[in-house]
């Protein structure tokens, strides 16, 4: 008991210094606010004893660093008066205030040698953040503002970043809302799709819808919409094309062939003979029983429905500002119609039990081309989804 003690105290010493070592290599990289994380995590628990002033010091120190490099880079920030710093000052000040929040749960911090507390200079920053948060707020809404009056689409994404972060810090402020959402308009890419058969056969209309109802496909994003119809109030700024090239539907067949199954079985036993067809006995006079096998056979007739199309298709990628084609994909799909049926003639358990099934298909009707058209919809829309989900437009 004295030994696992004492292992359990040398690892807890281990901890202790391995904690302490990390804190102090933190502050003297000068990562402040990670050492005092890791100092305010420790002292969470027994704050007042002996082996935790280490903790108390390191917290002091880091604690008095980091508040003034924020107030040199503050007194920088101002004294440069530039709007662009209006982010970075009111999260100086947050970060002072916040600071201050977390160690303020823990106080006092005695420091036992010296008989009295550790000391941590706090200040009201209330009013700082307060009129730094209005100045980032009109900063904010002038820039964004700005910014919708360019022409190009990444200055309105800008724009509705801004609006949204403004809109975070101070919900309902002027038209916010209604701005945010021209930014995302004049910022999204809007892209027609539409489909052109440029083969000799009638595409079904219900292929063609599904393929082109992109609601499905689940591929709008933040800055890219799709539409099958186009609409009025939308300029367009790409054209997605599936052009159908060729479709390949293949004969009815029906292909026939037979074979022989057998298969020995058990059927109850029998006496064992001799060369001379005599009874083998065994040292006690008895004669020997054997198992006894049947063999089983059967003529089996299968039979093979087949039917098979492809379907040939290009998905084109077209910037429709200067009508230029950006992008070709090939795309063909396959679907094929197979039906296995088998009758026989003899003892059918001569055949495996996995082909037992077969026993009890017929023929069925074969489907018509336009049905063959249509069921390689859902290779043929996988296929298309992959394509564009790998080659995003790019506004």
């Amino acid at each position: 008991m004295k030994k696992i003690t004492l292992l359990l105290s040398i690892l807890f010493l281990a901890l202790w210094s391995c904690g302490v070592k990390t804190t102090q290599s933190l502050l003297s990289d000068g990562n402040y606010d990670a050492a005092i994380d890791r100092a305010v995590e420790a002292l969470r628990t027994k704050k007042d004893s002996k082996g935790k002033q280490d903790y108390v010091f390191l917290l002091e120190e880091a604690f008095a660093k980091a508040k003034d490099r924020d107030l040199r880079d503050l007194d920088l920030m101002i004294k440069e008066a530039t709007p662009t710093n209006a982010e970075r000052v009111y999260n100086t000040y947050l970060q002072l205030n916040n600071r201050q929040e977390k160690i303020r749960p823990l106080l006092p911090l005695p420091l036992l040698k010296q008989g009295k507390n550790a000391t941590f200079a706090f200040d009201n920053y209330s009013n700082q953040i307060v009129s730094s948060k209005i100045a980032l707020t009109k900063y904010l809404y002038d820039n964004a503002s700005a910014l919708l009056k360019s022409k190009n689409k990444l200055d309105f994404r800008k724009a509705y970043d801004d609006f949204a972060y403004l809109e975070s810090l101070s919900p309902n402020y002027k038209n916010t809302k209604k701005l945010m959402e021209d930014a995302q308009f004049k910022g999204t890419d809007f892209v027609d799709v539409y489909a052109k058969n440029e083969t000799n056969m009638v595409i079904p209309k219900q292929l063609q819808d599904d393929l082109l109802d992109f609601k499905t496909y689940g591929l709008n994003d933040k800055w890219t919409v799709y539409h099958n119809l186009r609409q009025k109030n939308v300029t367009y700024d790409y054209s997605l094309v599936i052009n159908f090239r060729q479709i390949n539907i293949s004969p009815e067949q029906i292909k026939e062939k037979e074979f022989i199954k057998e298969r020995q079985v058990k059927d109850g036993v029998r006496t064992l003979l001799d060369s001379r067809g005599r009874p083998v006995k065994d040292s006690l006079g008895k004669e020997i029983k054997v198992d006894n096998y049947r063999l089983l056979r059967a003529n089996v007739y299968e039979f093979r429905q087949f039917k098979s199309c492809q379907v040939t298709a290009q998905v084109d990628y077209i910037d429709v500002k200067t009508n230029q084609l950006l992008q070709s994909f090939p795309v063909t799909s396959e679907f094929i119609f197979e039906n296995i049926y088998s009758t026989y003639k003899g003892d059918r358990s001569a055949c495996e039990d996995n082909y037992m099934s077969y026993f009890n298909k017929r023929a069925v009707p074969f489907p018509n081309n336009e049905q063959m058209v249509f069921d390689t919809g859902e290779d043929l829309k996988a296929r298309l989804k992959n394509i564009i989900v790998s080659n995003k437009f790019r506004g």
